[in-house]
């Protein structure tokens, strides 16, 4: 079976993006040690205004669903989610043959 790749997309509310910068690092360092974690990087667009991107491999949606209920992300969430504009918009990816 081969890994699955996640690419999710949020956007910060105007005047909020500091905060949500800097509470990007601790989630990151915990999903970098879930079980099933192949890859867990996160990006600054430096085209769309206020706008991240993750970059994520895990093992299997079985791991990438897992890593949606763990404290560390529902926790950011809760932090975090009303400093953007709306829900992250995640995609999951196939690769071409």
């Amino acid at each position: 079976m081969s890994d699955l790749h996640v690419v999710a997309t949020v956007q910060a509310k105007p005047g909020s993006e500091e905060m949500v910068r800097d509470g990007f690092p601790p989630l990151e360092v915990a999903t970098r040690k879930e079980e099933g974690c192949v890859s867990y990087q996160i990006f600054e667009s430096t085209t769309a205004v206020r706008t991240f991107v993750v970059l994520e491999v895990f093992e299997s949606q079985e791991a990438f669903d897992a890593h949606l209920q763990t404290p560390h992300f529902q926790a950011w969430m809760n932090t975090f989610g009303e400093h953007l504009t709306g829900a992250p918009v995640v995609h999951i990816l196939k690769a071409l043959p």
